[in-house]
């Protein structure tokens, strides 16, 4: 009888190698810090200097133009800063265009704003598509990223400005309660603003 004195060892490197296989494929972004979705709203106390109707801040929108946050004078504006990757982000998906139908006659303007890296930026077209977003998306200059993303950088992140620009409220994360929550933050601002 013939015994294979190899088999324990090569028995041994298949699974040394198999091991090594699945850890390199693992996804793009594990080496970094997962998206966490907290499970309440922080209240905010505004933490960011205040944007006003004037300012020079903006995005570049998917089609190429250049938007600064000046030409929302007498809009709601609501950003959504996500990225096409992150879970949360595209949990919410579903709810924003559902705001931006509800409200975009009343004075709302929705605008989605990918901070996911330039690796990202290629697949914003897609990922539009897959969801069927109605509303606009762009890619912020970096000022501004720089300015909303300042004390974290965790997402999704939404901020909702008055007609005037000035921020009233943000949402850090993305869970069961936040839609109801930016739901009631916009129909306050666009039912005072019409008085």
């Amino acid at each position: 009888m013939f015994i294979n004195r190899n088999r324990p060892q090569r028995i041994i490197l298949v699974l040394i190698l198999a091991t090594g296989l699945f850890a390199g494929c693992s996804s793009p972004n594990s080496d970094s810090e997962p998206t966490p979705v907290l499970s309440s709203h922080p209240q905010t106390s505004f933490p960011l200097p205040p944007l006003t109707a004037n300012s020079e801040l903006g995005w570049v929108l998917t089609d190429g133009s250049r938007v600064k946050l000046s030409e929302h004078k007498g809009k709601v504006l609501v950003l959504d800063l996500y990225a096409t990757w992150c879970e949360p982000c595209r949990q919410s998906i579903p709810h924003l265009i559902e705001i931006h139908r509800r409200y975009e006659a009343k004075g709302l303007q929705l605008v989605g704003l990918n901070v996911g890296g330039p690796d990202d930026r290629v697949k914003v077209a897609s990922f539009a598509a897959e969801f069927h977003i109605t509303y606009p998306l762009g890619f912020p200059d970096q000022p501004l990223t720089d300015l909303l993303l300042a004390d974290t950088t965790s997402i999704p992140q939404t901020y909702v400005f008055n007609r005037e620009g000035k921020l009233l409220k943000r949402f850090i994360g993305y869970d069961d309660s936040m839609p109801a929550q930016l739901d009631q933050v916009i129909q306050s601002e666009l039912a005072s603003s019409s008085r």
